[in-house]
C-alpha cells in the first residue's frame, strides 16, 4: 500500500487491485464505526481509497501502511435484488465473446453474487464486481450517444446499471425498472460501496 497526502486533511491510499481497495475500504469503515478512526468521508475507487476530514493525516499515514488488512468480510446484510430482463441489444455480442448461447449469458450473470466496489460516473452508478475474470468484456468500439436509464451493462470486470439516460460504451445485456437514484429516498442511491447485489431474471413485458 502507498499512502499519499491530499491537501491538509486527506490521504489517498493506493493499492494494486480492486479486491485490495474493497478490503481497505471495509476495514476503514469498521474502524470508523468502532470509534478508533475519526474521518469525515471514506471514498473508494478502482484501486484507491480517499480519506477526508482527518485530524492528523501525517500520523495516520504512518500507521496505515502497517495495518493488517483482512479480506473483504462476508456480507452482513441481505443482498439488494434487482429484477432484470435480459433483452439488451449487445446480448448476442457478449454471448459470442463468452462462446455461449444468449440465454446462457443470462444464467451466468444471474447466478453471480455481486458487490459494489465503488460508485461514480453518474449519481447512483455502482461498479459491481463478481463475475470470474474469464467473463471480462471490452467496451464497445463506438460508444452510444444515449443509453436508456435502467440498462444493465458489462465492461471489463464490472457490471453496472445506468441510473439515467446518458452516453456510454458498455455492453448492454438487459434492462431493469429499479430506480437507482431517487432524491426523495434516504440514501438517494440504491447501490452504495460494499453492498451485495443479486440480479433476478424476469420475463419481458
Amino acid at each position: 500500500m502507498k499512502v499519499l497526502p491530499v491537501g491538509e486533511e486527506a490521504l489517498l491510499a493506493e493499492v494494486s487491485s480492486g479486491e485490495e481497495a474493497q478490503a481497505v475500504h471495509a476495514e476503514l469503515l469498521r474502524r470508523s464505526a468502532a470509534g478508533t478512526l475519526t474521518v469525515r468521508e471514506i471514498v473508494p475507487a478502482a484501486r484507491t481509497v480517499l480519506l477526508d476530514g482527518l485530524e492528523d493525516p501525517v500520523r495516520l499515514a504512518e500507521r496505515l501502511v502497517s495495518w493488517d488488512i483482512p479480506p473483504v468480510p462476508a456480507r452482513t446484510r441481505d443482498a439488494i435484488r434487482i429484477p432484470v430482463r435480459y433483452d439488451g441489444p449487445d446480448l448476442g455480442d457478449v454471448a459470442a465473446l463468452w462462446d455461449v448461447e444468449p440465454q446462457e449469458v443470462a444464467r451466468i450473470h444471474a447466478a453471480a453474487e455481486f458487490r459494489v466496489a465503488f460508485c461514480g460516473f453518474a449519481p447512483g452508478f455502482g461498479y459491481l464486481t463478481g463475475l470470474p475474470a474469464r467473463y471480462d468484456v471490452p467496451r464497445r468500439a463506438t460508444p452510444r450517444t444515449a443509453v436508456p436509464a435502467g440498462s444493465v451493462a458489462l465492461a471489463g470486470p464490472y457490471t453496472g446499471v445506468y441510473p439515467r439516460s446518458s452516453p456510454g460504451g458498455w455492453q448492454l445485456i438487459g434492462s431493469t425498472d429499479s430506480v437507482l437514484w431517487d432524491h426523495a429516498r434516504v440514501p438517494a442511491a440504491l447501490l452504495t460501496p460494499g453492498a451485495v447485489v443479486r440480479f433476478v431474471p424476469v420475463e419481458r413485458s
